[in-house]
């Protein structure tokens, strides 16, 4: 076992502590980060087969970095997303350390710095970082029991259709997960059950311009909050197929039955709320605004794009939208399986320090806890609406390293006027 000492250490080596780690190394803060699995272990073993990322390459990537051998305008594959956060680690020398899992961190007693306990030891750091990202644990809600017969599990836990018992599946949850995973069930000849809560559903592209772009030119990545009532609404936007626009009327079409939020099981039989109608105006409404947007920022700003009036023609109303099904007998759809695409939270429980509300929740500002010397990175709308992105958290991590630096000039000041030792930890025992 070793005992070690490092000014910062970043917890995980996804993009969150990637990024942190290129903007602490151009500062030369010396810093160490550890990664229990491999660098962007996520996005290999906690993601199915045929994901793709969200946003096209151009867009989806850190500042410094190109993807390799990928059209700008096509999707990343999962591997190749892992792939690029490697490569960026070795381009940048960033002292990433896998197989390291970090257990405890706690505060030091009459000192300054954290004393954080790992699976290899003891580090004492003087700031602790974060960055395990907003994906950590699936969240199962609490619904059917585990004696009903049925196999259930998370999205992330998913990865291919042959991975299911015979039969029709239920996906509960209608984001970029629960569309896209239902999508390739029924492309696999499944009978699949769609469960549509509320969400935003962005066009892919309008006009010639990907969402990502209109997101950008309309300033709606720099949004600093969600509006009132959305903090918790899912974005139905796809990058599989070549990236398309996700229409639920169109999935309807193709053989998926939509239903509304999953509320309850009893006597073998599923119940759902009466929203499907509701969730798909509403979503369809976010559509159309955007294009209104989009429309009256070409002609307010004289851009040659072309018109694309077809983008408003939306599909007929299927059966199970106009007549929506309330309940639903599990044996008699042959349901055999339920797909959670239900969203995640955090697990902070490594993080023994005061920085989280009665909730467990982060209580931080842009990042910078609560706790002084403790940062959270890759949360949701951490700053802006972008924060959780690849390009987003790249931008808060500059935020971050730059705030450390700060910090770092107060406690320089103080041991130059105290007259102590500009050691990183004053008192903290040697190296054992």
């Amino acid at each position: 076992m070793s005992y070690e000492q490092t000014e910062v250490l970043v917890v995980g080596a996804g993009q969150a502590g990637i990024a942190i780690s290129e903007h602490l190394g151009a500062r030369e803060i010396p810093h160490l980060v550890l990664e229990r699995g491999r660098i962007a272990e996520r996005w290999r073993s906690e993601r199915w087969d045929s994901l793709v990322a969200n946003g096209p390459a151009w867009h989806d990537r850190f500042p410094g970095r190109e993807f390799d051998g990928i059209p700008g305008d096509a999707f990343a594959s999962k591997e190749q997303v892992a792939d690029y956060f490697v490569s960026y680690a070795d381009m940048i020398d960033a002292p990433v350390r896998c197989g390291v899992e970090v257990t405890s961190v706690r505060k030091n007693a009459g000192r300054p710095g954290f004393h954080v306990q790992t699976s290899d030891g003891a580090i004492e750091a003087r700031y602790v970082v974060a960055a395990t990202g907003p994906f950590q644990k699936g969240v199962v809600p609490d619904l059917l029991p585990a004696d009903l017969g049925l196999q259930q599990l998370h999205s992330s836990s998913y990865r291919r259709p042959e991975q299911l018992p015979a039969g029709a599946v239920l996906v509960v949850g209608a984001g970029s997960s629960g569309v896209q995973i239902a999508d390739e069930l029924r492309r696999a000849g499944r009978q699949v059950y769609l469960s549509v809560g509320p969400h935003d559903r962005p066009p892919r592209s309008y006009r010639g311009r990907d969402f990502v772009w209109w997101l950008g030119v309309l300033n709606k990545w720099a949004a600093s909050a969600p509006p009132s009532g959305s903090e918790h609404v899912t974005i139905a936007v796809s990058g599989a197929h070549g990236g398309q626009t996700v229409d639920f009327r169109a999935l309807a079409a193709d053989g998926i039955t939509l239903l509304g939020r999953t509320q309850s099981f009893a006597e073998g039989r599923l119940h759902f709320a009466e929203d499907l109608r509701s969730n798909i105006a509403d979503g369809d409404a976010n559509y159309l605004s955007l294009l209104d947007e989009a429309d009256a920022y070409v002609e307010r700003n004289g851009l040659d794009l072309p018109e694309e009036p077809e983008a408003r023609e939306l599909r007929p109303e299927p059966g199970c939208l106009t007549d929506p099904i309330l309940e639903l007998e599990v044996d008699d759809a042959g349901i055999t399986s339920v797909v959670w695409a239900t969203g995640f939270r955090v697990d902070y429980s490594w993080l023994k320090v005061d920085a989280f509300d009665h909730d467990g929740r982060p209580r931080h500002q842009r990042g910078v806890a609560a706790e002084p010397g403790i940062y959270f990175l890759g949360l949701p709308w951490q700053s802006s609406r972008g924060s959780s992105f690849i390009w987003g958290v790249w931008h808060d991590a500059k935020h971050i390293a730059d705030h450390i630096m700060i910090q770092q000039g107060y406690l320089d000041h103080e041991t130059a006027v105290d007259g102590l030792r500009p050691a990183v930890l004053e008192g903290a025992p040697r190296s054992t």
